[in-house]
């Protein structure tokens, strides 16, 4: 078994594991609501006093089988520790910690809530894997009708979280759509985390300098975009380089060491993929 196997495997009991604590931690014991299938949980415990445990459980074994049918054995075998562990690990807290009540301010539970499921989910789906459960019939959907995932989820949510509307206070639905929106702006924010970097673009009539500078100094690819200045009517070359958000300072006085008129622009992305950032720098000799 390969080590990047290992720490996908790893993380996925790790994302699962912080789902169990945040519905033990802060959604049952205030009596908060939610989507997916822990929403589905919580409505069939209220109607049919059925075990919330119990219905993730077999909720999650059918979707599984769904899965497995229209999605294919790969989806299966990253879906496959979710669908099984998430009910184990859940009945392991049920049964040791049981429902405790870290919060008695329902808004702090839906915030902390969310934070968890957000961090749980994201890590899960950085290690190639689904949660399972109701986030496969999204997955369905787009393949059969080519709905977008993130619609069918945001619909699928909102439809869970109005059930819930019969047999609970209707403050509470409020605090269930903070709760979605929470995890879903932190499920955003975790799936960026060590990719965001910071490009940018210098225009100055020292390119040349502060290319070779780029290169040598900072150790950073260049790219000379082919460019004219709208007012002087200049051919210089814009250098276009990528940098982590530490090496920016350094940049910066770099630049401005070599001109101190040179004209940056500065702008966030969220990934970079290619050499020197998803895969080893290879060093060429002129």
């Amino acid at each position: 078994m390969s080590y990047k196997t290992i720490k996908n495997i790893i993380g996925i009991i790790l994302g699962n594991t912080l789902y169990a604590l945040a519905v033990i931690l802060f959604i049952v014991p205030n009596g908060l609501i939610t989507g997916g299938s822990t929403g589905l949980a919580i409505a069939a415990n209220h109607v049919f006093g059925m075990s919330i445990t119990a219905f993730v459980s077999i909720f999650n074994i059918v979707m599984f089988g769904i899965g497995f049918w229209i999605l294919g054995k790969t989806f299966a075998l990253t879906t496959l520790i979710s669908t099984f562990y998430f009910p184990f690990i859940l009945s392991v807290f049920e049964k040791t910690m049981g429902y405790t009540q870290m919060t008695t301010d329902p808004l702090l539970a839906a915030l902390l809530g969310g934070v968890l499921i957000g961090s749980a989910i994201g890590i899960v789906i950085k290690c190639n894997a689904s949660t399972g459960g109701m986030d496969i019939p999204p997955l369905v959907i787009n393949k059969k009708i080519g709905i977008p995932v993130s619609i069918s989820m945001y619909i699928f949510d909102f439809m869970i979280l109005l059930m819930q509307v019969f047999y609970t206070d209707k403050e509470m639905v409020l605090y269930g759509i903070v709760l979605v929106a929470t995890y879903t702006i932190v499920l955003d924010k975790v799936l960026v985390v060590g990719k965001a970097q910071t490009e940018v673009m210098i225009v100055s009539k020292e390119y040349n300098k502060i290319n070779e500078a780029i290169i040598h100094d900072l150790d950073r690819g260049t790219t000379m975009l082919k460019s004219i200045s709208g007012y002087m009517k200049n051919e210089y070359p814009v250098v276009m380089t990528v940098v982590s958000n530490r090496e920016l300072p350094k940049l910066n006085d770099l630049v401005l060491n070599i001109d101190e008129h040179a004209f940056m622009v500065v702008s966030k992305v969220n990934e970079v993929r290619g050499r020197g950032f998803t895969f080893k720098k290879e060093y060429i000799e002129s």
